[in-house]
């Protein structure tokens, strides 16, 4: 059964959270007012993925959240392997 949608403000945490057991091995750092988010997301997920296919990823952790409760998602998705370089 579908957990109920909340009407609460979603936090900066919440989202971190979601995103990084939502995506594994993520890191995520998020911040926001409760409505409008800036998210930076490293993970190994997105090695060879478009940069529109990583945040799609993204996106997918939130489902129909998105445009409501999160009013909006700002993203930078990085590949870890990449940034080692």
């Amino acid at each position: 059964m579908a957990e109920p949608a909340t009407t609460d403000p979603a936090t900066p945490e919440e989202l971190k959270a979601r995103i990084e057991s939502g995506i594994p091995g993520a890191r995520a750092s998020v911040s926001g007012d409760g409505h409008h988010f800036d998210a930076v997301v490293v993970a190994p997920a997105f090695s060879g993925l478009s940069r529109i296919a990583q945040h799609r990823l993204v996106y997918d952790v939130f489902g129909d959240e998105l445009g409501g409760r999160i009013h909006a998602l700002s993203i930078q998705t990085r590949d870890p392997q990449k940034e080692a370089r």
